[in-house]
């Protein structure tokens, strides 16, 4: 048996967005923003820490996950699949010397779980929170 990588997303699929900073401010950014949104963060996943931690190398990657439960409940009640992508999630990483933003585009996700208007409202709080961090706010 090979290993082969799976095939990438469509490029419509992922939204990636160069960083003014490095991961970790980024990552510092992100918490700041949600925590003045009153969004809630659910956890940082800090993989090239863990890689380090585990005598390997990675670049500096960071999944940052939060959401509204108030928003998302009704998506995964209405579509209890859509679990799998809930709560949102942002790739903070490392590309040589520039941080970039990488997060699965809305449209995609309701796309994907045939969410209606209204339920794929839900999910477009990712790009408000992300321009945010992005502008410095």
């Amino acid at each position: 048996m090979t290993n082969r990588a799976s095939a990438p997303p469509t490029p419509d699929a992922i939204v990636t967005k160069p960083s003014p900073w490095g991961v970790a401010e980024t990552v510092s950014r992100f918490k700041q923003v949600l925590a003045s949104k009153r969004i809630k963060l659910f956890a940082v996943i800090d993989h090239s820490g863990e890689a380090r931690a585990a005598g390997l190398e990675l670049r500096e990657t960071q999944v940052v996950i939060f959401g509204s439960p108030a928003a998302g409940t009704p998506v995964m009640e209405a579509v209890p699949l859509a679990a799998l992508d809930l709560p949102l999630k942002v790739l903070v990483w490392a590309d040589e010397d520039q941080a970039r933003v990488s997060y699965a585009r809305p449209a995609s996700l309701a796309a994907r779980y045939g969410l209606g208007a209204d339920l794929a409202r839900r999910l477009a709080a990712i790009e408000l929170v992300v321009d945010a961090v992005l502008a410095g706010d």
